[in-house]
């Protein structure tokens, strides 16, 4: 009656490998929007590329949304009408995608299609890890995989959108959707995880307030720049109900039986310091949009090479992946290997520092990228590790859409708009200080408007180059706080050894014992996440 499996017995294990290989490929870089081809889409719908941006944060909301339930979902229904069900929505979601030309629909779907996406993951995630076994081996083998699928995906948007139209990728995406569908059909069994759980209890008001808090903190954070922020009634009336629907919805939980959420992790060391060191992540990511105004604006690359710069990444990830399954392996402390993607951050943040000049040649991006990889990846396993360190399994589940939510949108989106917003003010001092040296008794007016775009890529630069040099400041305290920090390492065990001085040793052993128990069932469970 159950199975834990996904496909059916008669299915060869290469056959299953591949299957659950090919699903990985197809589900994970799903989204809404796809960020190579956000200008290409600008041009065919006449929209805002804030509306896109926008679009593109709903992916990320959207699974955080899905993230508390997905467990019970996984248990409500037979595995291959789930998937077949799932796969088929997904692609007509990309189809209404490619035949749309109004942003608010894209923007729609795209949350649609991260909540539902993530259901699908969830069943793919349960599989890996229990043939990997080890948590930490498992997120370096998912995080470099699916990282490096998103850089591929994203650069294949381009290039299809260049030689057809934008439209095709998401057709595309749609036919290899229903493909998966039907596969999934053919070779997954037709029975359930484990007992029938009901789906009344299920609190969907909750997902709505959760749904409604970030939509809000992304339009804010979307068309902040665009609106003049403050001097919005809209951005000043979004952010009045992204405040008024989180409190409702902390409340919320608070007088529910069975809550959507849990803020009781929320106490946890681990849990707040992995959140202050996933903000400076945010901050160290936040930078890909002057590196795109740099890449772009100043060096004239086109779209396609543009997306080219994102593969030089890859082998940053496979060796972030590579060091962080030996690192797990030797069970080594985490604290150095943490120390290492934000030094690689670093690195990557020093060299366009003293990298913003126009003569800037193509290859001398490939180390840059590659540390800016190497970090990423490093900091998403690592620093996701130690955050969901010793959690129980329900408080996890019940928690990690606010810790995903916080990862992938909010720590990234509140420092790309506070970057962008610095790198335009930036720009208007830098024109201030090259007008001192512009007397109208020497220079003509006519040599100035020859000059003009030599004046503004010259702002351009200087802005960049102020930015990066703050964030190279700020990355120093980060560095420092990374080295004092202890990461769960016990300070001081005298209590042991005044047990044992006072004639206690025996039942000193026992506690212990009984504690190291705890601790490998705990362990269990956050392996099963």
């Amino acid at each position: 009656m159950y199975n834990k499996g996904l496909f059916s017995d008669w299915v060869p294990k290469p056959v299953q490998l591949l299957m659950i290989a090919l699903l990985v490929i197809v589900v994970m870089p799903l989204g809404g929007v796809y960020t190579g081809n956000i200008s290409f889409m600008v041009g065919g719908t006449g929209a805002l590329s804030e509306y896109f941006m926008f679009a593109n944060y709903a992916t990320t909301i959207g699974m955080g949304a899905s993230m508390p339930i997905v467990l019970r979902m996984k248990m409500r229904f037979k595995v291959r009408n789930k998937f077949v069900l799932l796969l088929i929505l997904l692609g007509l979601l990309n189809l209404v995608n490619a035949t749309t030309l109004n942003p608010v629909v894209i923007v729609a779907v795209s949350l649609i299609i991260g909540f539902l996406k993530m259901m699908v993951a969830i069943e793919l995630f349960l599989p890996l890890m229990m043939m990997i076994g080890d948590r930490g081996v498992f997120y370096g083998v998912f995080y470099t995989a699916v990282l490096s699928l998103n850089q591929i995906s994203g650069y294949y948007a381009v290039e299809v959108s260049i030689l057809y139209n934008w439209q095709q990728f998401f057709v595309i995406i749609t036919l290899m959707c229903f493909a998966m569908a039907l596969l999934c059909w053919v070779l997954m069994h037709n029975k359930y995880f484990a007992l029938k759980v009901p789906l009344h209890y299920i609190d969907w008001l909750s997902i709505i307030l959760f749904i409604s808090t970030f939509m809000f903190s992304a339009y804010v954070l979307s068309f902040g720049k665009q609106q003049d922020w403050l001097n919005s009634t809209k951005i000043i009336n979004s952010s009045i109900a992204a405040f008024v629907s989180f409190g409702l919805l902390v409340v919320r939980q608070f007088t529910l039986k069975r809550p959507y959420l849990s803020f009781s992790i929320f106490k946890k060391s681990n849990v707040l310091n992995g959140l202050f060191m996933l903000l400076w992540l945010g901050m160290f990511l936040g930078t890909t949009s002057l590196q795109n105004i740099f890449s772009v604006g100043v060096l004239g690359y086109d779209q396609l090479t543009n997306a080219k710069l994102n593969l030089l990444m890859i082998p940053g990830l496979i060796a972030a992946g590579i060091t962080a399954i030996f690192w797990f392996k030797k069970q080594k402390p985490l604290k150095m290997f943490i120390f290492s993607g934000f030094s690689a951050m670093m690195g990557y943040t020093i060299i366009m520092y003293f990298s913003m000049v126009p003569e800037f040649n193509y290859e001398n991006w490939y180390l840059p990228l590659f540390l800016k990889g190497y970090g990423m990846g490093s900091l998403f396993i690592a620093v996701w590790f130690y955050t969901l360190d010793q959690l129980e399994l329900n408080d996890m589940l019940a928690a990690i859409g606010l810790v995903l939510v916080w990862r992938t949108f909010l720590a990234v989106g509140i420092f790309s708009a506070l970057l962008s917003w610095f790198q335009y003010q930036f720009q208007i001092v830098s024109l201030g200080d090259l007008a001192v040296y512009m007397d109208g008794m020497t220079i003509s007016s006519q040599s100035v408007m020859t000059n003009m775009k030599t004046i503004q890529l010259n702002a351009i630069l200087v802005a960049n180059k102020k930015i990066f040099g703050y964030i190279i400041l700020v990355g120093f305290g980060v560095l420092l706080y990374v080295l004092t920090h202890h990461f769960g390492a016990k300070r001081f065990e005298y209590l042991r050894f005044i047990r044992v001085l006072s004639g206690k040793s025996i039942i000193a052993k026992r506690r212990m014992k009984e504690r190291k128990i705890v601790e490998e069932i705990k362990d269990a469970a956050g392996s099963a996440m």
